[in-house]
């Protein structure tokens, strides 16, 4: 088989030796005559790579020890309602960033549940843009602050963490948790959904601060309490075994890789590289500002909308696939997160240098 190089926003590629290494475990796991699927999530074989993950997570993105690591069913989006119903009593308000379609979506989830103030939009530069912190018209008594450190629809992202002092710092980091390190602490809570950097979908991982546990309002249910699952380990029911089993994989991908600092050096070579690209040739568009451009998500549009069926037919030609933008923006899109290797870059850029002579 011909693998492609793909470079869809998510589920996103993963890397070979890590399909490799779940194929050869899929009909039997550490000669217990079953398959990882199979294994008893309270059992010593899936105990063992829950501790495993737990622990490489924790040292990669030097989570302090004040910090639960929760292991969740289910996409971050469910979170958008979750974090309101654990960090906000009844009456409190929540202020957020409004920086995409995915910062606006968790906006409109939150104002089901509470006051939700929107401290800062580029919603009128069409999210192309991060409104700078000085601008940010911030409550005294918000429970806490919500970005969206990526956005992976618009392409742009939170290159520094903000200084918000004693403030709550809540951010949805699916698109670019383990891209490179960040300071933990300057976070309340971080939830991210593992289909972009940390393997299948159907897992989210949460990273969330002890004292903010046991804030949770009266009639939460139950499976959206942090702290019960803080409790419980993160099995109050039957983990997402083989999700769980396949970031565990990543992770020691990601460690052997270098860690989160080499993993930064890769993700800025390949994303400087496909921007340069890009600008360069008076031919392909990016809108976004120069200072808060996604390193992992990189939108980009041709001369002509008729262009586009033209350039995805070809490329797929040529074994890169999951380039359509997405339906609210429209023409191309890149996302080069951690597992697409710099060649597939390389071979991208190729193409598109070659697809500009011929139509341009």
């Amino acid at each position: 088989m011909t693998r492609v190089y793909n470079f869809s926003a998510g589920p996103a590629m993963l890397p070979q030796s890590i399909l490799e290494h779940a194929r050869d475990e899929l009909l039997e796991y550490g000669g217990n005559g079953m398959s990882v699927m199979e294994v008893n999530h309270r059992g010593s074989s899936f105990a063992a790579i829950a501790n495993h993950s737990r622990d490489t997570l924790r040292r990669l993105m030097a989570i302090p020890d004040d910090y639960k690591i929760l292991f969740l069913h289910g996409p971050a989006r469910t979170h958008f309602a979750a974090v309101p119903l654990n960090l906000a009593v009844d009456g409190a308000r929540a202020d957020y960033v409004d920086t995409g379609l995915w910062s606006k979506m968790a906006i409109e989830e939150a104002e089901r549940l509470l006051e939700v103030n929107v401290v800062a939009s580029s919603s009128e530069q069409n999210y192309t843009s991060i409104p700078p912190l000085s601008q940010w018209q911030l409550s005294d008594d918000a429970a806490y602050v919500h970005i969206t450190p990526n956005e992976t629809i618009g392409g742009v992202e939170f290159l520094d963490v903000p200084e918000l002092g004693s403030r709550v710092l809540v951010g949805d980091m699916s698109s670019t948790i383990l891209s490179r390190p960040i300071d933990v602490g300057k976070f309340g809570l971080i939830y991210a959904g593992a289909q972009k950097n940390m393997g299948i979908a159907g897992l989210t991982v949460v990273i969330v601060r002890e004292d903010l546990l046991g804030r949770a309002r009266p009639g939460i249910p139950s499976m959206l309490d942090y702290q019960v699952h803080a409790e419980a380990d993160s099995l109050a029911c039957t983990a997402p075994t083989f999700a769980w089993y396949l970031a565990a994989l990543v992770l020691d991908w990601i460690d052997g890789q270098g860690g989160l600092e080499q993993m930064a050096v890769i993700n800025k070579r390949k994303a400087d590289k496909f921007y340069a690209c890009i600008d360069s040739s008076n031919f392909y568009h990016n809108p976004v500002k120069a200072d808060c451009r996604s390193w992992m998500n990189i939108p980009f549009t041709l001369p002509s909308d008729e262009m586009d069926e033209v350039f995805l037919r070809e490329s797929a030609e040529q074994g890169l696939v999951g380039l359509k933008g997405h339906r609210y923006v429209g023409g191309m899109r890149a996302s080069i997160y951690n597992a697409m290797p710099e060649e597939g870059v390389d071979q991208l850029i190729d193409f598109m240098d070659g697809f500009m002579q011929r139509h341009g």
